[in-house]
């Protein structure tokens, strides 16, 4: 595996540019990195988290600006995965009801969730190629869709994945106008075997491992084409109602 750190030079015309997981550290961010690494179609696979080199926090903006900087001068970004996350943690989980509703909960929810990957978007994308394809992968949630909420609860989680989903929308219509050939996504994993939702997994659900997981969310994006940008997809491709 190969770091930001890697000497820029060896990047060539003929280059088959580079990978980025944000979130590497994570069941299915280390799962993608895998995957993304068997696949040999890059030169670099850059891994960054709050523990890489550099450090990427998507709460720290700073952080996420130092972290682009770095990968790009490492090749062209061909591929970028988004693949933080926060559905529970200290002080946190999701609500059953709108009474279960805390203020800094929810703020954090959307920190992690919303403002983190937008981030990443605002200094990843205008470094993306300007000619061939390139795509910029965040992971959302299906139960962020509106039109399919047809159980309630999980106020924080439900609506910091719409916001999520709105703002990929917003940037990919931004993205087409100067870079016609790249992507922007959302893509849901599905129920995958983490420590994200193994406490809330349901007996009966199909449960996918991360790395699974990762080859199928990696295959459905070599699927996509321009004209998809701006969409919300499941890992086998199926389009989600928004």
């Amino acid at each position: 595996m190969t770091t930001p750190g890697d000497d820029p030079s060896m990047a060539t015309s003929t280059d088959k540019g580079i990978a980025v997981v944000v979130g590497a550290r994570g069941g299915i961010g280390s799962a993608l990195v895998g995957a993304a690494e068997a696949s040999g179609r890059y030169r670099h696979v850059l891994s960054l988290s709050r523990s890489s080199e550099p450090a990427l926090d998507v709460e720290n903006e700073a952080s996420v600006e130092a972290a682009a900087i770095r990968a790009a001068a490492c090749g062209d970004i061909r591929l970028c995965l988004v693949a933080t996350g926060l559905l529970h943690g200290e002080g946190i989980r999701p609500e059953k009801a709108i009474r279960d509703i805390d203020p800094a909960a929810l703020a954090r929810s959307f920190s992690v969730n919303a403002i983190g990957p937008a981030l990443v978007m605002k200094h990843i994308l205008p470094r993306l190629p300007r000619r061939g394809r390139s795509v910029l992968a965040v992971l959302s949630a299906k139960v962020g869709s509106i039109g399919d909420n047809r159980l309630g609860g999980w106020y924080a989680y439900r609506a910091s994945k719409a916001a999520l989903n709105q703002l990929v929308r917003t940037a990919a219509i931004e993205l087409a106008r100067h870079r016609p050939e790249a992507l922007c996504v959302a893509i849901h994993p599905g129920t995958v075997d983490t420590r994200l939702s193994s406490p809330f997994a349901k007996a009966g659900l199909a449960v996918a491992d991360s790395e699974s997981a990762a080859v199928s969310i990696l295959a459905c994006l070599d699927r996509l084409t321009a004209s998809d940008s701006g969409g919300f997809f499941d890992r086998t491709g199926e389009r989600l109602p928004w």
